[in-house]
């Protein structure tokens, strides 16, 4: 019969005790391991979704080159989410996917679903358009085609371009990827900045072996 942990010998008592800590350190090493991987991959995914300078400059040239470019959308979406205006730029996201719609069955219930978010008196994300073209789409919402949100669309993507569009262009959200960085990568720069690196992969390494 067991007669319980008091039974056993101290030695066992110790020996036990020594292998749980050797356990738990060897699953914090594990962790440090998967950090330290998952950090990596983060930073090569980062790399590979830079933008060229010259691309970036293209969305100063017009708003189609801004929202047009999955980066430049999501830059200038963030921008207008600062100031508290996302809902222009959602909406004419919205009517971009909704063009795209191939099953007729679909139209009504993704126009609605659109029409009641941003062009409805109860919108919870109502945008700014005059009383004829809002007239104009309700009317459209009895028989939804492709283009009943054009005429709207058109109206957002131009009070975009003549405001939001101008100050995003002056903002640090546009400036910080069209500036070069402040310090520049000089020899002295670029080898601290080597060794840097190099300390901080050895600690990793350090850590995991």
């Amino acid at each position: 019969m067991c007669k319980g942990l008091a039974a056993l010998p101290a030695t066992c008592l110790k020996s036990a005790k020594d292998m749980k800590h050797r356990l738990g350190f060897l699953l914090q090493k594990s962790d440090s391991c998967d950090y330290g991987s998952s950090q990596s991959k983060k930073e090569k995914i980062s790399s590979s979704q830079r933008v060229s300078q010259e691309e970036v400059r293209k969305w100063a040239e017009s708003l189609e080159n801004l929202i047009h470019h999955d980066r430049g959308l999501a830059a200038f979406r963030a921008f207008l989410k600062s100031e508290y205006s996302e809902e222009n730029i959602e909406f004419w996201v919205s009517c971009e996917d909704y063009k795209k719609t191939k099953s007729p069955a679909k139209l009504s219930p993704k126009a609605r679903k659109i029409y009641d978010e941003f062009i409805s008196v109860q919108a919870t994300k109502e945008v700014n358009l005059d009383s004829c073209t809002r007239e104009k789409t309700s009317h459209n919402m009895l028989e939804p085609t492709l283009s009943c949100f054009d005429e709207a669309q058109r109206k957002i993507f131009t009070l975009m371009e003549k405001d939001s569009y101008r100050r995003f262009l002056k903002s640090s959200y546009y400036l910080d990827l069209v500036s070069p960085p402040a310090a520049g990568c000089g020899p002295e720069n670029c080898k601290r900045s080597h060794t840097h690196t190099l300390d901080c992969n050895s600690n990793i390494i350090s850590q995991c072996a």
